[in-house]
């Protein structure tokens, strides 16, 4: 699998639920977020920005992908909005593989280039250094509406956080095969 059909197979409304450890602190908080994710193509306009912003020659990109996210933590109830556009650059020589341009970082709110790894076993694998921080991140499909997410952040050398989010698609408003037939059926 690419990265490009992996962002489709994630294109759609998910709901999350998140538990993040802070190791300095010895704590752990839940939160909850409702995650968008569409794909853009190559041409779309907020991928050639993100190239030009990272000075990649845009025809390098494969597409994007757009999430948008809105949620709260338990810590401090604050609602927590954000939206980022994830252009991949494969590497020419090994597609499974390459830059990973964000408008926007996990761990630090600022324009960041990371790497991606795509796994034989269909898992997506991002790792960004920033100035202060790391993170790696490892997204798979646990089945086609469940998502798995599991990250770590280092600060100074060391752990600081860890995050596991399970995400379930939020499935189309419009009535199933059967629940259709039930409706036909009733008086």
């Amino acid at each position: 699998m690419t990265v490009m059909e992996f962002f489709a197979l994630s294109a759609g409304e998910w709901m999350c639920q998140r538990t993040s450890h802070h190791l300095a602190f010895r704590r752990s908080e839940g939160g909850r977020s409702r995650v968008q994710i569409a794909t853009l193509s190559p041409a779309d306009p907020a991928v050639i920005r993100v190239c030009e912003l990272f000075k990649v020659d845009p025809r390098r990109a494969v597409g994007a992908a757009r999430v948008q996210w809105n949620g709260e933590q338990e810590w401090d109830n604050e609602e927590y909005k954000g939206d980022v556009v994830l252009v991949p650059i494969p590497d020419p020589d090994n597609p499974m593989r390459g830059q990973l341009l964000r408008d926007q970082g996990y761990a630090e709110k600022v324009p960041v280039a990371g790497t991606y790894v795509m796994g034989s076993d269909g898992a997506l694998t991002l790792y960004t250094e920033y100035e202060m921080t790391e993170s790696e991140e490892r997204i798979w499909f646990a089945s086609p509406n469940l998502r798995l997410r599991a990250s770590t952040v280092k600060r100074f050398g060391g752990f600081s956080m860890a995050s596991f989010c399970s995400e379930v698609r939020k499935l189309s408003a419009s009535p199933s095969p059967l629940s259709a037939m039930a409706e036909s059926r009733s008086p």
